[in-house]
């Protein structure tokens, strides 16, 4: 007679601590082998868990031990969705761009990290999706070891929780990601917004002490107010480049502090070396089209016409 179900449950997950990769799929083979063939009740409960294990186990393996998982840089910066499986990264991501991403109901859906370029505020934006992440991260469970080392060349990271699901599962992510000693600027985006039936955002701060956006997809307001706070995140500012006098027609993003000079480098070397100066429009300038000298330093939303 099989022993109490809970007890082998326990048992189960025993065995499997500290395994992942072939060696989980191996364990949790043998273990189906040794349950009972119980077509109903909670032993057939059991079975069906270790055959979903077996086929998440193959997802995330696809992760494991990829220590050269890398996401090339696009765009004036690089912002990670960071979450729990199955929050609604993959759905956003999709949403703010051109990309085409496998999505799905069930959680590692995406298995390896996922770039795709957004304009935010006329400046191209790099959004970079992590695989979901699970207790045990910081110990490299679920092939997370790669995953953190994408994560921590990024600029900053949006922490995702959908507002469907226990605040406790971003609780979690955001301790394993203490405990891997990463610390980039963040921000919460609690998605799904339009599925909850009741979306308490002063808990979310409160819990990450940290600024929270509520976001859908199905919103256009909701997703200009991430936009918004991706554009925060970023710490850049934006000057637009002016020919003759004649209005922008182009914007770069630069990190504070930025002078004419810097400006002229960006679009060209020898423009930086000749560069005599530039007349701006904006709030650093006293009056419209005042001419400065190299070192001027430019403020968020300035448009310079470099001389030479």
């Amino acid at each position: 007679m099989p022993m109490p179900h809970r007890t082998q449950m326990q048992l189960i997950k025993r065995r499997l601590v500290g395994k992942e990769g072939t060696q989980r799929t191996r364990e949790l083979r043998a273990i189906l082998a040794e349950l009972p063939d119980y077509k109903n009740g909670p032993y057939a409960d059991i079975r069906k868990w270790v055959n979903a294990e077996i086929e998440a186990t193959r997802s995330r393996a696809k992760v494991v031990g990829r220590d050269s998982v890398n996401v090339a840089r696009q765009g004036s910066a690089q912002i990670a969705l960071v979450g729990p499986p199955n929050v609604g990264k993959s759905t956003l991501l999709q949403t703010l761009s051109d990309i085409q991403i496998r999505t799905g109901d069930f959680a590692f859906t995406t298995t390896r990290p996922v770039g795709a370029v957004t304009r935010i505020e006329g400046v191209p934006i790099q959004l970079v999706e992590i695989p979901g992440l699970i207790e045990g991260a910081a110990q490299g469970r679920g092939g997370a070891k790669a995953l953190l080392g994408v994560l921590r060349g990024c600029d900053a990271m949006v922490l995702c929780h959908a507002g469907t699901r226990p605040l406790t599962e971003l609780v979690v992510v955001r301790s394993e990601l203490a405990e891997a000693g990463i610390h980039l600027p963040a921000v919460v985006a609690v998605t799904r917004a339009d599925e909850a039936d009741r979306l308490d955002l002063p808990a979310v701060r409160e819990a990450t002490g940290l600024a929270v956006v509520a976001v859908s997809v199905l919103d256009d307001d909701s997703l200009a107010r991430f936009r918004t706070a991706v554009w925060e995140l970023t710490g850049l500012i934006r000057v637009g480049l002016r020919q003759a006098g004649a209005e922008a027609d182009s914007v770069m993003a630069f990190h504070p502090p930025v002078t004419v000079a810097e400006v002229a480098d960006a679009i060209h070397h020898d423009l930086g070396r000749n560069c005599l100066g530039g007349r701006v429009w904006g709030t650093s300038a006293k009056f419209p089209g005042q001419k400065v000298g190299r070192e001027h330093q430019l403020s968020d939303g300035d448009e310079v016409e470099v001389l030479s």
